[in-house]
């Protein structure tokens, strides 16, 4: 199942029968936006180099935040 199929949706629709909108609930409105700004933060620091595990913690530890 995509996730269209799992969306309350509605269509709007012009007069010859095509959907030109759709509704949503707000909820998953809201939902969606969260996606695409997490999507956009990946996208924004996809060329920063990458860290294993134990060096996070050891940054968090160092940092006093763990």
């Amino acid at each position: 199942m995509n996730i269209a199929e799992k969306l309350h949706t509605q269509y709007i629709t012009n007069e010859k029968g095509e959907r030109v909108s759709v509704v949503i609930p707000i909820e998953e409105y809201a939902l969606l936006l969260e996606d695409v700004q997490d999507l956009a933060a990946v996208a924004e620091r996809r060329e920063e180099p990458a860290i294993t595990h134990a060096d996070l913690i050891r940054r968090l530890k160092a940092d006093g935040l763990l």
